[in-house]
């Protein structure tokens, strides 16, 4: 199938002028220089698929420029629809709120632009041979040679408090499980949800497996992904009878920028329906019956263009991965 490409769709109908598109990627932010500067590379990437259409990129919290600011210069740029693309990997309380609330709000301010928001990049085909490869990278480098089937690969997802956010990295585990062909396969998460890292480890060395793959299912690095690869050190430290590897993170994968591609030519297409079946802002998903029809706000005032570490000359370890206790809200 043909992918459709931002510069081929037609936007408006026949003889009308054509909408002048624009692209916006919406990063969460982070104070770690890093992981800002990855996530900088991703609209680099973007702008070479898309070369002739203005692309911004913008974070929720801390890092600059803030969200607002990537709008403004594409509204600035002559642009008439605005394409929002969420740089996240899974709908929880960004992408089901606080990513919608910024793009709404601006659209209200600028009824004149057609702004657009799309979906989280979800389960994708092409993320999971990008976790293949990762996967294999890891397997590559290591000083010894172990048959996948005495293999135990650890799936570790960032943690939030929406379960239905949470059973995404189960399904991507299972994925990798079956199609690795590994011999088992555990989830564990950095933080807000069970079982943590650390934990997981500790019963994933009771298994009996000759090697574990640490695998942080994340685009980017930061704390968390840090933290991650302190316990599986830990970890290895602990049970030198088990080879403990730790694979890399999603990062620019080349797989990875045609997800986002994708993405983008999802709007244009009109496919942007995230799944709304266990969102518990829509439905009375157990254990969390009384967040459905919560009212959508933004929670990120007070840290948003903060700055990074590298700004405050300190670190602080924002690692509570956000986990929405206060903060539940309904999404479009």
């Amino acid at each position: 199938m043909t992918q459709a490409s931002v510069s081929s769709v037609p936007t408006t109908a026949p003889g009308a002028d054509p909408d002048r598109i624009g692209v916006m990627i919406c990063g969460h932010g982070s104070r770690d220089d890093a992981a800002v500067e990855e996530f900088n590379r991703l609209a680099v990437h973007l702008r070479e698929k898309f070369p002739d259409v203005p692309v911004e990129s913008g974070f929720l919290e801390f890092a600059r420029p803030i969200i607002r600011t990537g709008l403004e210069k594409l509204k600035a740029a002559g642009v008439t629809r605005i394409l929002a693309v969420p740089g996240m990997l899974f709908a929880a309380g960004h992408v089901k709120n606080d990513l919608p609330w910024e793009i709404n709000s601006f659209a209200a301010e600028n009824p004149d632009l057609r702004v657009e928001f799309g979906r989280d990049l979800g389960i994708d085909p092409k993320l999971l041979k990008a976790a293949r490869a990762r996967i294999e990278e890891a397997e590559a480098a290591a000083p010894t040679q172990v048959d996948r089937k005495d293999t135990l690969l650890m799936v570790v997802g960032r943690g939030t408090n929406d379960s239905d956010a949470n059973s995404n990295i189960s399904k991507v585990a299972r994925m990798l499980w079956e199609g690795l062909g590994v011999g088992w396969t555990e989830v564990s998460y950095s933080g807000v949800t069970a079982p943590l890292v650390d934990a997981g480890l500790a019963h994933a060395a009771k298994l009996g497996y000759r090697r574990i793959i640490v695998f942080p299912y994340f685009l980017f690095t930061g704390v968390l992904v840090r933290r991650i690869y302190d316990w599986a050190d830990e970890a290895a430290a602990a049970h030198p009878e088990i080879e403990i590897l730790k694979a890399p993170y999603l990062n620019d994968h080349p797989f990875v920028i045609e997800s986002f591609v994708d993405r983008v030519n999802d709007i244009l297409a009109g496919t942007t329906a995230m799944n709304c079946q266990l969102c518990k802002y829509r439905e009375q998903v157990i254990g969390f019956e009384g967040d459905v029809g919560a009212v959508q706000a933004g929670h990120h005032h007070h840290v948003r263009g903060a700055g990074t570490d590298a700004d405050h000359g300190h670190h602080h370890d924002h690692g509570h991965g956000h986990g929405h206790h206060h903060h539940h809200h309904h999404h479009n």
